[in-house]
């Protein structure tokens, strides 16, 4: 039992971070940003093959957020410079970001880094560490940097910056009112959410030892889950944060899916339909709350 419970932390923490880039483009900027399914495995496939190399698995967490900022950009400029709708906009970014992490890997679909050192798996935690913590590094760190990205994105939020980026998902002639650019603003906003999907991926490819490149396969449908049903099911707690109600939702996501699997209702190879059938669920779910509190209203 506590070994299921720490699976679903430790799953739920790392796309807890990806989630809280989909909360920027689904809640905040109203943008369906397909390209996460690209800057997902874009920033596994990076952290291999820099691990491979033999850079420091720390230095390349933020190396592959960056990359994925720099996706995150060509998304919102091909959206706002190109004209291009932003559906269409992320599925030409998600597409050839298929070839990019191809490329990145060396051309190999599956890379494993077994033998070389993570954040998970090192000297430090193997030898330092008391042997009663060691079952628990893997959940402590995973909670550690998806509660810094959340006090950064938090932050960000409460800045100048950070409140056009709402203002443009809200009202966009607030922004030019201002007489700022919501082009640029939504840019930004990209950049932000994709590099936190590519951070995620980082994470994920470390935990495993490995990079896959089918590794992003439904990563939108997972974050827009856990940003729905967070958001959802604790938006009357009031003092709670949107970034908080994120984390939960998407640890509560996969504690759901686990749920399933251990009933044996379905097969494990069954993941990717049990996923988009519990989307579905908190979809209906959701429109269906919605329509009661308008009633009421």
């Amino acid at each position: 039992m506590m070994a299921i419970l720490l699976g679903i932390f430790e799953e739920g923490l790392i796309y807890a971070i990806m989630a809280l880039g989909v909360y920027i483009t689904y809640k905040i900027l109203d943008f369906p940003d397909l390209s996460v399914d690209g800057t997902f495995p874009l920033g596994a496939a990076l952290t291999a093959g820099l691990i491979v190399k033999g850079v420091s698995p720390v230095w390349a967490l933020p190396l592959s957020f960056f990359a994925g900022v720099l996706a995150g950009c060509v998304t919102g400029v091909i959206h706002v410079k190109c004209k291009v709708r932003d559906l269409f906009s992320g599925i030409i970014v998600m597409t050839a970001l298929y070839s990019v992490n191809l490329r990145i890997a060396g051309m190999k679909a599956n890379l494993p880094f077994l033998s070389q050192d993570t954040i998970f798996d090192n000297e430090w935690t193997r030898n330092s560490l008391p042997a009663s913590v060691r079952p628990y590094i893997v959940v402590i760190i995973l909670a550690v940097i998806a509660l810094i990205c959340k006090f950064v994105l938090d932050w960000y939020l409460n800045t100048r910056s950070g409140y056009l980026l709402r203002a443009a998902g809200d009202n966009d002639a607030l922004v030019t009112s201002l007489a700022e650019d919501k082009g640029r603003v939504k840019i930004i906003g990209l950049a932000i959410a994709n590099g936190f999907a590519a951070l995620a991926g980082g994470v994920l490819a470390q935990k495993q030892a490995f990079f896959d490149i089918s590794i992003g396969t439904g990563t939108m449908v997972f974050g827009l889950a856990s940003v729905i049903l967070g958001t959802q099911l604790f938006h009357r707690f009031g003092k709670l944060k949107a970034t908080t109600a994120v984390i939960a939702g998407a640890i509560l996501y996969k504690a759901c899916v686990a749920f399933v699997i251990s009933m044996r209702i379905v097969k494990a190879t069954d993941l990717k339909l049990i996923t988009a059938a519990i989307l579905l669920l908190i979809l209906i779910v959701s429109d269906s709350m919605k329509r009661k509190g308008a009633h009421h209203a």
